[in-house]
């Protein structure tokens, strides 16, 4: 199948061009479900399901929404700087300390 793309217009090349994204979005679809199905075949043969094998069901899952936790340092050169502990220590906690104050004196 050949197209002389030369002798075609904008508008059609155009129209051709949404033709193919639409197309290969269906083929991809396809394609992923045929994938699928013969994964799901796969496992079936050796008395599994897909989702055993992969994990799926019976995978605990991380709670979502969990509420940061408080801050228990300070910034005494500004209070709006806080610092909960946990993590990356932040540069103001690590100036404070370079200098000599002790981390309990930036405790809340």
């Amino acid at each position: 199948m050949a197209v002389n793309l030369s002798k075609m217009s904008r508008k059609e090349l155009l129209k051709l061009r949404d033709d193919v994204e639409k197309e290969l979005k269906a083929v991809e679809k396809r394609e992923r479900q045929e994938a699928l199905d013969a994964a799901k075949k796969a496992a079936a043969k050796f008395g599994f399901s897909l989702d055993e094998l992969a994990g799926g069901k019976g995978r605990k899952k991380r709670a979502k929404g969990r509420a940061p936790a408080e801050p228990k340092y300070q910034n005494p050169g500004n209070p709006e700087q806080t610092w909960s502990g946990l993590g990356r220590r932040p540069q103001w906690f690590n100036d404070a300390v370079a200098k000599g104050t002790d981390p309990k004196e930036l405790e809340i």
